[in-house]
């Protein structure tokens, strides 16, 4: 497996390498074009020039021939071949025998240009036919040998390799230096990543410039924040869930040591410690129960959600908490609005409000009333419970939905309260899209406060 770096560095170099290899071959071959084509306009206005006199000849021989070039510059020229239509040579300044093939092409009527670079010089060469009276007489062959050019583009071709190899080495030194830099940084990211993978969330990785890296590492802090949040909240609920298990244990365990150690314990005695008995398996039950709710809302593991007539789960619920009610004294005053419908669970909605309304109960005084009231309009539904009991400080309102926590611990425990009922309430209203506030009543007491969204007009129907 390849590190980043080699990538990196295998990355870069190729595309120097591609950028050189552009940057001396394309100006190079643009250059040697424009000779090309220059050379072929120049040397054909020539030609064309040499032969108009030779076309006025009737015959062509050696004397003529020499007669008339006599009067033309073409002393650039490194071979002046004159041939017949036959191909032989007429006239020929060069030294070489052979017949270029481009005369025989040249000798079908075609004007053959033919133009190359190499190291030393550019050679170019052009044929053109001659002709008398509309016939073909022969053919003029051109060569010329510019070493001037080629060696201003060899100089040329020269110094771009030497530019080409300082920009090749800078450019390699500071993608170097770029590639140390940036792994650098992202060295550091993963040391913080081993430091919190090792259980250290308070750690905060420290972050430099305004750029992906550092996008990453704020987005590293916060999701290690988020785990410390967590991990805070598993350990209290841990602990606080042992804690409240711990009670019922230890009084259920008291009371069966103390059956089991007096051997002559009465009947009514037994009955009484048997009764105790039950009501601490009972709490514990009841905790156990809100702590298995509790950890399927945290899951997602809801049942699919369904149009609930919620006026009808507020009805469901004032059975099992009149009998509560009578018992503290405590009237029950409903004001439902019929039409209530929402996308829920009609489990999720009966826990909340068993627990809402069982609260205002459980922490009201005697002679004191509780109203649920329900309504809505174009854009949700709204239930309200509000009691006349012992109100919420305002310091503990934001704290009251967090797991065990309490206002008053002793009286929350001699009520049977476990902490977590509120939490549930606030788990499953906002697992429905919900909302819930608390407020403060008048002239006393507390006003819970839910409203969940109506379905749309397709979710109705």
């Amino acid at each position: 497996m390849h590190s980043i770096r080699t990538q990196f560095i295998s990355f870069i170099v190729a595309l120097l390498l591609i950028l050189l290899l552009l940057l001396n071959t394309y100006p190079l071959i643009s250059s040697r074009d424009a000779i090309f084509e220059e050379k072929r306009s120049s040397m054909s206005a020539q030609a064309s020039t040499a032969a108009a006199p030779l076309n006025g000849l009737e015959r062509l021989n050696r004397e003529n021939i020499a007669e008339v070039l006599r009067y033309l510059d073409l002393s650039g020229y490194s071979r002046v071949l004159v041939t017949d239509r036959e191909g032989n040579p007429l006239y020929d300044s060069g030294s070489n025998a052979l017949i270029p093939g481009d005369v025989a092409t040249c000798l079908t009527g075609k004007t053959v240009f033919r133009s190359s670079f190499s190291e030393e010089a550019f050679v170019s060469s052009i044929a053109i036919p001659l002709s008398a009276q509309g016939e073909l007489t022969g053919a003029l062959y051109l060569t010329e040998n510019d070493t001037e050019r080629a060696e201003i583009i060899l100089g040329f071709q020269n110094r771009i390799r030497v530019a080409s190899l300082g920009i090749g080495a800078l450019a390699m030194v500071l993608a170097l230096l770029f590639i140390f830099l940036l792994l650098q940084r992202i060295r550091a990211l993963v040391r913080s990543m081993r430091v919190v993978a090792e259980g250290d969330y308070s750690y905060r990785h420290v972050n430099k410039g305004r750029d992906e890296i550092t996008e990453l590492g704020e987005e590293f802090n916060q999701l290690t924040e988020r785990l410390q949040s967590t991990e805070e909240q598993r350990r209290r609920f841990v602990s606080d869930a042992s804690h409240e298990l711990k009670t019922p244990l230890a009084s259920i365990r008291l009371l069966a040591d103390s059956v089991v150690q007096n051997e002559n314990v009465d009947p009514e005695t037994m009955r009484e410690f048997v009764t105790d008995i039950g009501k601490e398996a009972i709490r514990l039950q009841r905790t156990t129960e809100k702590l298995l709710t509790l950890s399927r809302l945290d899951d997602g593991a809801a049942s699919p959600a369904e149009r609930i007539d919620l006026k009808r789960v507020v009805e469901a619920t004032q059975m099992p908490l009149r009998p509560l009610a009578r018992e503290k004294g405590v009237s029950l005053c409903l004001a439902l609005e019929e039409g209530c419908r929402v996308l829920a669970t009609e489990d999720d909605l009966f826990h909340i409000v068993f627990n809402l309304v069982e609260n205002a109960v459980k922490y009201n005084v005697p002679g004191g009333s509780v109203e649920i009231s329900l309504h809505r309009d174009e854009k949700q539904v709204t239930l309200q419970v509000s009691d006349t009991g012992i109100g919420i400080p305002e310091a503990d309102r934001e704290n009251i939905f967090n797991r065990f926590y309490r206002v008053d611990k002793a009286r929350s425990r001699e009520a049977g309260g476990s902490g977590l009922g509120l939490s549930i309430v606030h788990d499953a209203v906002l697992a429905h899209g919900g909302s819930i506030t608390v407020g403060q009543n008048t002239p006393q007491g507390s006003v819970f406060t839910v409203s969940f969204p109506r379905p749309s007009t397709e979710e109705e129907t």
